[in-house]
């Protein structure tokens, strides 16, 4: 596919042509959520609803969207209270499934999500909607991730085509409800649970390099370094990783920063879990079919450093 979209976009009204609907769980956003809120408005596609959950937010973020949402009938704010303070994957999920229960009934083709500490370009859900529009087996897709590294903005260097970052993404709505919406899980992971749910059920995902998502809050920035490296570990074993599949994806990111210690730290983490017998997170059929990709691209990687030696490089799941 051809992922040159921008080029291709015909403008669109910002009140026409396929509807979609946002959610947004924030929490303590209050540094960021102005700026994703002013860029989702320049948007030359608006959405038909986007509902912000303000997630036990203790600090100025309540009062931001509240006067937002006077001003701009199809922004709703809602707020809920969480029973413990700081990061948690497990209360991000619960807000957006309170998202989930006011957009169930708005009729809309897509339906997305957008994290609260970033900002996009105008013509970003335009160009996705566009991409939906045009080749009918995508069922889920988004941008690229950017974030601050030496005063501007980079690609993230997880970033991958075939990789769909929860930050900014958009899927078809037949998709959404399929998978059942986004699933609270012990380690994290909805957005990976999603790209697995959205492929097992027949359609294609894709990430377009060409529509950045600007990423304002340094990652981890929520979490100490470690919990989160150690978290990740969990993660990859709680989603089925093949053994080999994570230690040839730890040893290639021993070049990335944290350099020896983040790899050691994932790779220890996920070995522990699995010389525990520790009860897998997703169903079996899940954990099976991440299992399955993982050796057909561990195949083809093992091919290549056959024919070419270990300078080519390895596309892989964050």
């Amino acid at each position: 596919m051809n992922s040159d979209i921008t080029a291709n976009t015909q403008s669109r009204s910002r009140s026409t042509g396929p509807a979609y609907v946002l959610m947004t769980a924030a929490y303590n956003e209050e540094a960021f959520i102005g700026n994703t809120i002013a860029s989702l408005l320049e948007q030359t596609v608006l959405p038909r609803k986007w509902v912000i959950v303000s997630d036990g937010s203790t600090d100025g973020t309540d009062a931001i969207v509240s006067a937002y949402a006077s001003r701009h009938s199809f922004i709703e704010f809602v707020r809920v209270q969480r029973e413990t303070r700081g990061h948690s994957f497990s209360a991000k999920v619960r807000a957006l499934r309170n998202a989930d229960r006011i957009l169930r009934d708005i009729p809309y083709d897509y339906i997305g999500n957008l994290d609260a500490d970033i900002t996009i370009q105008r013509n970003y859900f335009s160009d996705l909607i566009n991409a939906l529009d045009r080749v009918s087996r995508l069922g889920l897709v988004s941008g690229f991730v950017f974030e601050k590294r030496d005063g501007s903005f980079q690609s993230r260097k997880t970033n991958r085509t075939c990789s769909i970052p929860h930050a900014a993404q958009l899927m078809r709505r037949e998709c959404y409800e399929a998978m059942g919406g986004y699933v609270e899980l012990k380690y994290g992971g909805e957005d990976w649970y999603a790209h697995v749910a959205v492929k097992m059920a027949g359609w294609d995902v894709e990430a377009f390099p060409n529509l950045p998502v600007f990423h304002h809050k340094p990652t981890g920035a929520g979490t100490n370094g470690l919990k989160n490296t150690l978290r990740l570990g969990k993660l990859d074993y709680a989603f089925g990783s093949h053994p080999a599949f994570e230690l040839v994806k730890c040893l290639l990111r021993v070049k990335e920063q944290p350099i020896l210690l983040g790899a050691a730290m994932r790779l220890w983490a996920f070995s522990l879990c699995h010389i525990r017998g520790e009860e897998r997170a997703v169903p079996q059929e899940v954990a099976d079919f991440v299992r399955k990709e993982q050796m057909e691209r561990f195949s083809s990687f093992l091919h290549s450093v056959y024919q070419f030696g270990w300078k080519i490089p390895y596309s892989h799941r964050s």
